[in-house]
């Protein structure tokens, strides 16, 4: 394995390997503690059951996305940015655009994670170390946005800019921090899932209701599509981890070891907590925190319905989901930021996307996000955001697992140092099919189940966002006119 070296002008430093990857990527996985009392209280034991279908189908993604890391070790940015790659046999523009629109799609569906979870983490750390909330401001409008305290605005903006301080100063930091942030998350995430067993007593399967909707819920098809589309948010979101498959040392190797265990532990992360959860309080136990999405409360009441109430479990758990939180921030804020890098380099963003600074960073790509995470945290409902972010995310999975497909079939025959099964290919269209049905339609009704009636306008507002592609592409023909080529290059951009 060779060693790390100092970036290539306009490149990204490999500096980190399957470890790095794959606690950065994490952070997906720890998506789950924002959605998991919502899905229970309102669906019951049904939703463990879009638990494990939907965690199926993102250890899939994860598979194929492990072969495409190791086909394209080059490329940085992961799931979008191997789309410009796989989509070649439909054509070079063909190709170009909807990497493209990937690349942009998954940026407005990843940024929007730092904003919604330094949120929360400022509001945990607020209440463990009585930090005054200060005045209250907002909502934006009557039906946009959240009342905001000061004193969580100004903490969640401190919790952004140190976290932007190791992502600025280069991937071997970054993975120093989320070594750490990692480590510390994943132990008391794992604990969590383990306490009922120190006290057996207090496990009931029963309280899974058969995996049933909850009494008095009337199913329809419209609410499994709606609450399937917020699910992806989160149970696919452990493909993170791809994103730093190109700064790796050894990126053939490192692909599949990081994508591998990523997959897996977030299979056993979103199939077992929801499960222990509801076995320990029930619908009915979660219903009685009366704010079954706030997962400090959640998780607070299922420690003490375990142990009882004491001092002990009150700061234990506020600080592993303050800890697990701010991890999501740091996987935000660099992660996202490498698809729109690489897509300046593919030639189909503006250069100014694709800069990087000494550290072999990409900089400025990383300052956007952190500039309109400080924007999104104003809106102060994570509720609103998931629904328009989602309609970018979920769009860029669906391309991908669709473009894996097309792969498998048309370039087949490609030297690579990781094949998967060949039923793998006609699995991954069919997928990425479902997937475009379920955001055109779960995303039009998501908000009706996320969020409340008169909503539904922010299904508009995402596609409204994703349509943003479009003046960008323009913005980089006209750079190129002017410039007289279409090549990228460090000097080119103005560096």
């Amino acid at each position: 394995m060779s060693s790390a070296s100092a970036p290539v002008e306009g490149t990204l430093s490999r500096e980190t390997n399957w470890w790095g990857a794959f606690v950065i990527g994490l952070a997906g996985t720890i998506l789950v503690l924002g959605l998991v009392g919502y899905a229970l209280v309102a669906l019951g034991g049904f939703a463990i059951v879009l638990f494990l279908l939907l965690t199926a189908v993102g250890v899939f993604l994860c598979f194929c996305l492990a072969e495409l890391a190791a086909a394209f070790p080059e490329r940085a940015g992961g799931l979008p940015s191997y789309a410009f790659e796989t989509f070649k046999p439909m054509g070079e523009t063909f190709a170009r655009h909807v990497g493209g629109l990937s690349s942009w799609a998954y940026w407005l569906g990843w940024f929007t994670v730092a904003p919604i979870n330094a949120l929360l983490a400022a509001l945990y750390l607020n209440s463990l170390f009585s930090i005054p909330d200060g005045r209250t401001w907002g909502p934006i409008s009557t039906n946009f946005g959240a009342p905001v305290t000061t004193g969580a605005f100004a903490t969640g903006v401190v919790i952004l800019i140190v976290m932007f301080i190791p992502c600025w100063l280069g991937i071997r930091l970054g993975a120093t921090f989320a070594s750490i942030l990692g480590v510390v998350s994943m132990v008391p995430l794992i604990m969590l899932i383990l306490l009922p067993l120190a006290k057996p007593s207090t496990i009931d399967f029963s309280r899974l209701d058969g995996l049933g909707l909850p009494e008095g819920v009337t199913g329809s098809w419209q609410m499994v599509l709606g609450w399937a589309f917020i699910f992806t948010w989160s149970v696919w979101a452990m493909e993170a981890a791809a994103c730093y498959i190109g700064e790796c040392r050894d990126p053939a190797r490192d692909a599949k070891i990081a994508m591998t265990v990523e997959g897996l532990f977030g299979m056993f992360v979103y199939g077992a907590l929801p499960i222990m959860l509801l076995s320990v309080l029930g619908v009915k136990g979660l219903a009685d925190l009366k704010t079954p999405g706030d997962a400090n409360v959640i998780f607070q009441g299922y420690v003490n319905a375990i142990f009882g109430t004491n001092e002990f479990w009150k700061w234990f758990v506020g600080l592993a989901l303050s800890i697990a939180l701010i991890l999501s921030v740091l996987n935000a804020i660099m992660g996202a930021s490498r698809g729109l890098w690489q897509n300046a380099h593919d030639g189909i963003l503006p250069r100014w996307f694709g800069k990087t600074n000494r550290h072999g960073a990409p900089s400025t790509a990383m300052l956007l996000s952190l500039v309109l995470s400080i924007v999104v945290l104003m809106v102060g409902s994570a509720l609103q955001i998931y629904i328009f972010s989602n309609m970018g995310y979920l769009f860029a999975l669906s391309v991908s697992m669709i473009g894996y497909g097309i792969f498998r079939a048309r370039r087949g025959d490609m030297e690579r140092p990781l094949k998967m099964p060949a039923w793998m290919g006609p699995t991954a269209i069919l997928l990425g099919v479902l997937g475009l049905l379920l955001w055109v339609i779960g995303g039009y009704y998501a908000a009706d189940y996320a969020v409340g009636a008169g909503f539904r306008w922010l299904y508009w507002v995402g596609l409204l966002l994703l349509a943003l592609y479009v003046p960008l592409v323009f913005w980089r023909r006209m750079e190129d006119r002017s410039m007289g080529t279409t090549e990228y290059s460090r000097s080119a951009a103005g560096d």
